[in-house]
């Protein structure tokens, strides 16, 4: 993989209950909402869970997410193609953390606070 290693971790605050918050981030439905314009291969089952390999598209970027673990409060997905890395998500009651590392050509820290961002109003718009 080209490119350079990046690390980003960023916690934000969003009024929210813990469960809005996992149901939007491994429930495939709503990730299909939240992350627009990014797509999702077809077929997904309901939610994510271990084992599960699926793709993703920003333009003509594609990475390649696979899920190593879902908890109550963290989800795990191990990142190639695009990214080399992994992406780790934690949850609480009113706030969400994102842990993004890997080697990539592109800022990761960019799209994450773009993500998090489209999360955000996802969340707090539709009242999930």
């Amino acid at each position: 993989m080209f490119g350079t290693f990046q690390q980003s971790n960023i916690r934000i605050e969003i009024a929210v209950s813990e469960q809005a918050l996992r149901e939007s981030l491994v429930q495939t439905d709503k990730l299909r909402k939240w992350l627009f314009p990014q797509r999702l291969s077809n077929g997904l089952p309901e939610e994510l869970r271990p084992g599960l390999s699926f793709t993703s598209w920003i333009g003509p970027i594609s990475i390649v997410h696979s899920v190593e673990y879902v908890e109550a409060d963290t989800l795990l997905l191990l990142l190639s193609h695009g990214i080399d890395g992994f992406h780790e998500w934690r949850w609480g009651e009113g706030w969400v953390q994102s842990r993004l590392e890997g080697v990539a050509l592109l800022p990761i820290s960019l799209g994450q606070t773009l993500s998090l961002s489209r999360l955000r109003q996802f969340l707090t718009t539709s009242n999930s």
